[in-house]
């Protein structure tokens, strides 16, 4: 019980700086378009967890474990660590780093749109960016990646505290596949992805409609299926439009570009969607 709680709070030592800085500061888990990077934060947690295990076996054998006839013999408690921890951590970093150079090549060669970053209060960012693809919407690949991830942690997590002593938690060989295969997926989604233009935000000024985002070559706009004539602010890639006079909030903004729609955004503050009738009919 002492080990298990000494490894807790030494997990809580590790894990909480860790936290609290990419709560204040995200950028280190960001991509190039400003959002949290799912390769990045989950190779990180990776990176985290194994560091936590190696800090805990070791304090556990310099203790309680007798010293350094602790940890030699076939059996000894790092000898899952080349054969399984590894292989473990290798699918997060292989996708890691495959990801960022495929989304790099394909932005540089302009097969892949992303939208400028969008400033945040406090500069932080929502966890949900985690599973969320460019458009804000729950991207179905980026789910199953960071779910089982999260499960083998978990997994890693429980076994290992039950049993401090025994280090590093004896799990199957095969386990390796939880993150590599959703890895790979991940990595196979990135080099699969459509170069739709993305819708960010929109905004209404005195008549002019101005829309944010990513992707928008020679751009056709349409507000409830009615084509605007636009124009791009070369600086920021935005556009500007001037809305009809009888186009009322709330209205659907879609940018077309080289043939690819992007997603239906609904522009409608509050204030200006009309409020429904709650009384039966006459």
């Amino acid at each position: 019980m002492a080990s298990a709680l000494f490894a807790l709070a030494l997990l809580a030592a590790l894990a909480g700086p860790v936290a609290l800085r990419l709560r204040r500061r995200p950028d280190f888990v960001t991509g190039r378009d400003g959002r949290l990077s799912t390769s990045t934060t989950l190779a990180l947690a990776w990176t985290v967890i194994l560091v936590w295990l190696l800090l805990a076996i070791l304090a556990y054998g310099l203790t309680a474990g007798g010293g350094l006839a602790y940890f030699q013999g076939s059996d000894g408690p790092l000898s899952s660590l080349t054969s399984v921890y590894l292989p473990l951590l290798g699918g997060p970093y292989v996708a890691l780093i495959a990801a960022k150079a495929v989304v790099g090549f394909r932005v540089e060669n302009g097969s892949l749109a992303k939208p400028a970053p969008k400033a945040t209060p406090g500069g932080r960012r929502p966890l949900r960016e985690l599973i969320a693809n460019d458009s804000g919407r729950t991207d179905l690949v980026d789910l199953q990646y960071v779910a089982l991830s999260a499960v083998t942690m978990l997994y890693v997590v429980l076994f290992f505290l039950s049993d401090v002593g025994g280090g590093l938690p004896r799990l199957p060989a095969e386990i390796w596949a939880l993150t590599g295969a959703p890895a790979g997926a991940y990595l196979v989604n990135k080099m699969a992805t459509r170069a739709n233009p993305v819708i960010t935000h929109a905004t209404v000024s005195d008549g002019l409609l101005t829309v944010e985002g990513g992707g928008f070559t020679e751009p056709r706009l349409t507000v409830d299926d009615t084509p605007l004539p636009v124009t791009a602010d070369p600086a920021t890639g935005a556009l500007t439009a001037t809305l009809p006079a009888t186009a009322k909030a709330p209205f659907t903004v879609v940018v077309t570009s080289r043939g690819l729609r992007s997603d239906p955004y609904r522009y409608g503050p509050a204030a200006a969607v009309p409020a429904q009738r709650t009384g039966g009919r006459a």
